[in-house]
């Protein structure tokens, strides 16, 4: 009926298409990159384009209440790499199979993408996947009418 056989790559976003983070980014970086895009959690690349990481808007909230005395000026100057992360959004190798992406959409609501040198290449995102699925899905009782 679907075709597990194929691979991740339809499903792709790219990363120009997106907005990222560098791993030297400050908490005020992330904090208007975050607002200015809507984004809850934000994929982080170093410098040389790998994935490293995701900061949630939590991670950065628990920073400037735990360690800025809820002042964000405190934060200023302080490296997102450096913060404390919850939860860090696992990256898939771009040849990953339809299954190991179907079972980490059930945490993530994206999923990193990176080629065999760990370099960001773009994410695919849960909404993406269940639309495929249910397209799929409509299709097939289309033909059962």
């Amino acid at each position: 009926m679907y075709n597990i056989g194929m691979n991740i790559f339809g499903f792709l976003t790219i990363k120009s298409e997106i907005s990222c983070l560098y791993s030297d980014s400050t908490v005020r970086q992330a904090l208007e990159k975050m607002d200015s895009h809507k984004y809850s959690v934000i994929p982080m690349i170093d410098k040389e384009g790998k994935y490293a990481g995701t900061v949630s808007e939590g991670d950065l909230l628990r920073f400037i209440k735990n360690d800025c005395d809820f002042d964000i000026n405190k934060g200023e100057d302080e490296l997102i790499e450096k913060i404390e992360k919850h939860r860090s959004y696992k990256a898939l190798d771009i040849g990953s199979s339809i299954e190991e992406l179907l079972d980490l959409s059930m945490d993530q609501n994206f999923i990193p993408i990176v080629d065999d040198r760990n370099v960001f290449i773009g994410i695919v995102k849960r909404k993406t996947i269940l639309n495929y699925f249910k397209k799929e899905m409509l299709s097939s009782l289309e033909k059962f009418k």
